[in-house]
């Protein structure tokens, strides 16, 4: 797969170039390596298999694995998971297409799942009230 083909050359080439964003961040749960700036938070009312998950606008050091196509508790959309470039964990996904014309907004952006990722002090989220909305999928 793409996403493995692109790590086997990180390895090769021995070498392997982070983003560091400044301010307040969210990290890898895993490795640490800074994933996304609160400022590209768009959503926090979004949930996984594994629990609650967070819409992001853009995130930083993640590596796009194939796309597939998920039947969703919102109906159809092609996504793509979400590799950490650093500890290679699946840290979310990639919208890549919906198919219902009022999920469209979705297309270009990225869920983290908050069981993958801490804030950038290293607290975990589940702390946190319960969203309201209940715009929510299941993958």
């Amino acid at each position: 797969s793409k996403a493995f083909s692109l790590r086997e050359r990180e390895r090769e080439m021995g070498r392997l170039y982070l983003t560091q964003l400044d301010g307040k961040i969210y990290s890898c749960r895993y490795c640490h390596s800074h994933l996304a700036n609160c400022d590209e938070l768009l959503s926090k009312s979004f949930h996984c298999r594994h629990g609650k998950a967070y819409l992001f606008n853009n995130v930083v050091n993640v590596t796009l694995g194939p796309k597939e196509d998920r039947m969703m508790t919102t109906g159809l959309h092609t996504v793509s998971d979400i590799y950490c470039n650093c500890c290679h964990q699946i840290v979310g996904w990639k919208y890549e297409a919906a198919y219902e014309k009022n999920q469209k907004y979705k297309e270009g952006k990225f869920i983290l799942e908050r069981a993958r990722m801490i804030d950038g002090d290293g607290s975990d989220f589940y702390l946190e009230a319960n969203p309201v909305s209940s715009d929510a999928d299941d993958s």
